[in-house]
């Protein structure tokens, strides 16, 4: 599996310290000893476990689509891109082998893509605003 670096913000990090701290009651298997969140028998939690994490707080929330781990990590992606994010950097993060698997992410929304051309494009002068 690869390594990925992803930043993490101070409540995410609060959370995680809460949950060393003290929702891992059992501790890792010895080999797992580089493992963050684990299972209930101290080994990696599985990503059927994980979907049924995500789905149970999904819920919880009150959302009403279906949420799942790669739901998460598309809109991680679509955020990151749509603020600005280089396609580099969300595949490092992302932790994809080739830039097309990330591309993926680069649908925009029309208005995005108007707000752009009215942006960056040196003949959006008035003629370019009805477009």
């Amino acid at each position: 599996s690869r390594q990925r670096l992803v930043p993490v913000g101070g409540p995410a990090l609060e959370w995680t310290r809460a949950y060393l701290a003290a929702a891992r009651r059992r501790p890792a298997r010895r080999r797992d000893g580089g493992t963050l969140f684990l299972g209930p028998r101290g080994g990696p939690l599985t990503r059927q476990a994980l979907w049924l994490v995500v789905r149970k707080w999904a819920r919880r929330a009150g959302l009403r689509r279906s949420i799942s781990p790669h739901t998460l990590r598309h809109s991680f992606a679509s955020h990151l891109l749509e603020g600005g994010a280089d396609l580099r950097s969300v595949q490092a993060m992302l932790g994809h082998a080739d830039i097309a698997t990330t591309q993926i992410y680069t649908h925009l929304p029309s208005s995005a893509v108007l707000r752009m051309y009215r942006q960056f494009h040196p003949r959006a002068g008035s003629r370019g605003r009805s477009a």
